[in-house]
């Protein structure tokens, strides 16, 4: 005798199109479709998982195959041959293929010659390819041709937890049913249908707390209610979930926002040692609190979209976020929301969560208490001076500089840090003329561009325009480099070093 457990999950899996829960619009186009005979030849199901992906490609094989009527119907038996083998995934016909597992081109030709053959017991060869984003690129190109005109008696159907990994080539070729993720409302009532099915029983509070846990996904919740029903032997209570998942109770969530919000540093920490000792998960408490936050900011008097009683929460929990909303800005929730989100990576890449989350806190805490932006604004308007600083005729009197020989013009050029001005003007010209506002030079190395260069820096620098003009002869002048030299030559300390070798010669002399 077979005792073997079957979890919840596949012993109430749906078995027909009535019992598929959340997915009203699939189900109506693909009973339209069955019911007016227009059935495709490709089908490809996306969503995440535990939607039912798995489970409407199996009763989309039932309702092609199945014995109760001529031809496909959109009510399949359930008890007659096929629907039975179909359910049992013993149908020589229905071919499932985990694509995970059997990724490679030579598996897809196989499919491929297979299904030249015409179906043995059923009206339709149906080759159901779970998680088919898996399939190298390889077998995607082969499977290409016979996807897009497959034989008459094939249909084919994909499912797919990753659809943009699926190429176009392949989805243009098939329809695309997307499965969305079921409501709470729905979980909580198939939920509450399966606990009284079980002789279990399920508090609201319990049911509610698992059905949001789920997220969408029916398998996750029935998982969670096999779990929680192990642990508790069939008295399923909030309190048992919420140690389960490792969730702090709500009203220790609305508690510790009161009190990250009122300012009080160090009860927010003690209160965060008392929660962690307790063994709640730090990331779900983080999860729990941007829950809070967003609601808090939906029911905030500003915003004023509703009461929040389609929230989490009780009425008393409501009342306590309206007293809490009443005291805080709009603000003041947008930056602690821009905090925790900013926290969820760092949460996952730290080595100890519990310092992160400290350190989460008392930023949350000290961010709060910033006033907004209108607020700096407002308190810190800049008034008017009484009078001036500086007297407006000096504001406008300029401040002028005098260049009167070569050796000044060369100074000014290094204390400015005109480098590359000074560099060219020490080695190619020769100054045969300088006064206050007027110079006549000559260019060695004939930069059309020198003059102009050096009349804007003469003028920025002295504070008045000069008069450039540049001699189409050299005056015999040396340059401000030679002239460096040749006073270099002249010193007794040098002409004395140059004297120990003959022929010596001062080449350049280093800026």
């Amino acid at each position: 005798m077979d005792n073997t457990y079957t979890v919840l999950a596949r012993k109430y899996r749906s078995q027909d199109f009535n019992s598929l829960i959340g997915q009203d619009v699939l189900v109506k186009t693909l009973t339209t479709a069955i019911n007016t005979g227009r059935i495709a030849h490709a089908y490809i199901f996306t969503g995440i998982r535990g939607t039912g992906k798995t489970s409407t490609a199996r009763i989309l094989a039932k309702a092609l195959n199945c014995l109760s009527s001529d031809g496909p119907t959109a009510t399949p038996c359930g008890v007659c041959e096929n629907c039975r083998a179909i359910a049992a995934g013993q149908h020589i016909d229905v071919m499932e293929i985990d694509a995970a597992s059997h990724t490679g081109v030579d598996n897809i030709r196989d499919i491929l010659d297979a299904a030249q053959y015409r179906p043995t017991n059923g009206r339709y060869k149906v080759y159901i390819i779970d998680e088919v984003h898996m399939l190298s690129t390889a077998a995607f190109n082969a499977l290409l041709k016979t996807l897009e005109e497959p034989p008459a008696h094939v249909i084919f159907i994909l499912a797919t937890t990753e659809i943009r990994r699926v190429p176009v080539t392949i989805l243009s070729r098939c329809q695309r049913f997307d499965l969305v993720r079921v409501p709470v409302d729905t979980l909580k009532s198939h939920f509450a249908w399966i606990a009284n099915q079980e002789k279990i029983d399920l508090s609201d509070a319990a049911n509610e707390l698992l059905a949001r846990a789920a997220d969408g996904s029916v398998r996750d919740g029935l998982s969670l209610l096999d779990q929680a029903i192990a642990q508790t032997g069939g008295h399923v209570d909030e309190q048992a979930v919420m140690s389960m998942l490792k969730r702090a109770d709500r009203n220790v969530v609305v508690d510790f926002m009161d009190v990250i919000l009122s300012g009080d540093t160090a009860k927010a920490l003690d209160m965060i040692d008392s929660i962690y000792t307790n063994g709640a998960d730090l990331t779900m408490l983080l999860s729990d609190m941007m829950e809070w936050t967003h609601w808090a900011t939906r029911m905030h008097q500003s915003v004023n979209s509703g009461d929040g009683s389609n929230s989490p929460y009780t009425a008393d929990q409501r009342e306590r976020i309206k007293k809490i909303d009443a005291r805080i800005s709009l603000n003041t929730l947008s930056r602690i929301w821009q905090v925790m989100v900013a926290a969820v990576s760092e949460m996952q890449m730290s080595g100890n969560q519990k310092q992160c989350f400290d350190m989460l806190v008392v930023r949350m805490m000290h961010i709060a208490d910033m006033p907004s932006i209108p607020d700096i604004l407002k308190n810190n308007t800049v008034q008017p001076a009484a009078q001036p600083i500086v007297k407006p005729a000096e504001q406008t009197t300029p401040q002028t500089k005098t260049i009167a020989t070569a050796d000044e013009l060369a100074k000014a050029m290094q204390s400015d840090k005109q480098i590359l001005l000074f560099s060219y003007f020490s080695e190619n010209v020769e100054v045969c003329e300088i006064q206050d506002g007027k110079l006549n030079y000559f260019d060695r190395g004939n930069d059309k561009d020198f003059s102009r260069k050096l009349s804007d820096w003469l003028e920025k620098y002295t504070g008045h325009k000069w008069n450039l003009v540049r001699s189409t002869e050299s005056c015999n002048v040396p340059t401000a480099s030679e002239h460096q030299q040749q006073e270099l030559a002249k010193d007794p300390m040098m002409a004395s070093a140059m004297g120990l070798f003959e022929g010596a010669e001062i080449v350049e002399v280093s800026k």
